[in-house]
């Protein structure tokens, strides 16, 4: 009894004694987690395409696992803001964060100081989905596939006007990646604040690389064209239209994707509990019928092969950038 005592005295018993006290207890957060409502910070604006996206998911993560997950818009700053409210909140896995190819591959090339760190911040959960991105045209534009607008540019430079959403914005990096992959000179023309679609279906400006959302329904009513698409496979909303790689551009590859990030240091049974319910949300038909109808791909993964996909998506979008020569500081 005596030497029991003396050891729970001593360092080491009451550094074991500390342990086993907390062993239970976080393991019993974890495995009812989540045990209250979670928070899903969206760094773009309510009512905008990503953020009808953030709440498919919301809704059906509630679905899997009982508890509610909602929507928190927080918009500003080429989504600097948003991105740094969820770098900056609990790692305790109530508080999500839905990263893009603009928060965490594209931003962190354009500016030489960020509130976060893109790569030490976030600990990946999972894809949630990509879309496509097409060579868009007004449908008075000559050239019926990329293959013959490249011919028109090489003859005659700087002969289209294309439309972007402003310097170092995803249209425009798509825009001056097709250039330097084709070997071309366009007219990128930017737009800061209004929606490009309407001067581009009036033929005021003749292209412009998105992706698919905003211009499925115009295509398909013949008041857009789409003259490719990236993808290693035609895509199945849209058989007719070949890929970049079908017309001579393999390396021609943006693509957009969203996917769910938690803060740093979040624990890894509360990140599989949820990559695992990803992919239960991944297997709704509806879900992946709305992707597929606006030219994406519902595609959910584990935390590792996510962590693997930003790491040489933000690689790739770095080249593009510095071939740009845009900075936003």
């Amino acid at each position: 009894m005596a030497f029991f005592q003396g050891f729970v005295k001593s360092g080491a018993g009451l550094a074991l004694a500390a342990l086993l006290a907390a062993i239970p207890l976080g393991a019993a957060a974890q495995a009812d987690y989540p045990a209250k409502p979670v928070r899903i910070v969206a760094p773009f604006p309510a009512g905008s395409g990503p953020d009808a996206n953030a709440r498919e998911l919301a809704a059906g993560l509630t679905a899997v696992l009982g508890q509610s997950f909602f929507v928190e818009n927080r918009p500003g700053a080429s989504n600097i803001i948003g991105t740094e409210a969820a770098a900056r909140a609990p790692a305790d896995g109530y508080t999500l964060y839905i990263g893009t190819t603009s928060s965490l591959s594209v931003v962190p090339h354009l500016y030489s100081k960020l509130p976060f760190n893109a790569a030490r911040d976030f600990a990946p959960i999972s894809l949630l989905g990509v879309l496509n991105t097409g060579l868009i045209a007004t449908p008075g534009l000559a050239a019926k596939d990329a293959r013959e607008l490249v011919a028109q540019l090489k003859a005659r430079p700087e002969s289209v006007a294309v439309a972007t959403q402003g310097p170092g914005s995803y249209s425009h990096l798509s825009g001056v990646w097709f250039n330097n992959a084709a070997g071309v000179r366009s007219n990128l023309v930017p737009y800061n604040s209004n929606s490009p679609y309407t001067d581009l279906m009036a033929g005021q400006v003749q292209l412009m690389f998105d992706g698919l959302p905003a211009a499925a329904g115009p295509i398909r009513g013949g008041k857009l064209k789409l003259l490719g698409i990236t993808g290693k496979a035609r895509h199945p909303s849209f058989p007719d239209v070949p890929t970049f790689a079908e017309q001579g551009l393999p390396d021609y590859t943006p693509i957009a994707w969203q996917g769910v990030l938690a803060p740093a240091g979040t624990p890894t049974a509360i990140l599989e509990k949820l990559s695992a319910a990803m992919a239960k949300v991944c297997q709704s038909p509806d879900l992946q019928k709305k992707w597929r109808d606006y030219g994406g791909e519902l595609r959910c993964n584990t935390p590792a092969e996510f962590a693997a996909f930003i790491e040489a998506d933000r690689a790739m979008w770095g080249q593009v950038v510095r071939a740009a020569g845009v900075k936003l500081d």
